[in-house]
């Protein structure tokens, strides 16, 4: 058996919901993602293999918490604010 633990972003953490496995790991793709540039939804569920619900559900938690804001409407541009736990750099 393997003792690797699986990485999870520092900001996938919610401080207001339980954090379950499923729910990290979406996050932390969600927010790898956002780290490298602003996104939309639908380019964000391509490149994470989720679907736009599920992309939705957890960007919306995310912003309550603090972690994203919504830049523009149409379409809806996604962005870190800054906010929340940073990563430890070796």
């Amino acid at each position: 058996m393997s003792d690797i633990r699986e990485t999870v972003h520092p900001k996938a953490h919610l401080s207001r919901i339980k954090n379950v496995k499923s729910g990290l790991r979406a996050r932390t793709k969600i927010l790898d993602i956002l780290e490298e540039k602003s996104a939309d939804p639908k380019t964000i569920q391509r490149e994470i293999g989720a679907t736009y619900r599920v992309v939705m559900h957890h960007l919306r938690l995310l912003r309550t918490e603090g972690t994203v804001e919504k830049r523009e409407n149409k379409p809806s541009v996604w962005a870190l604010t800054g906010l929340g736990q940073k990563r430890l750099i070796d």
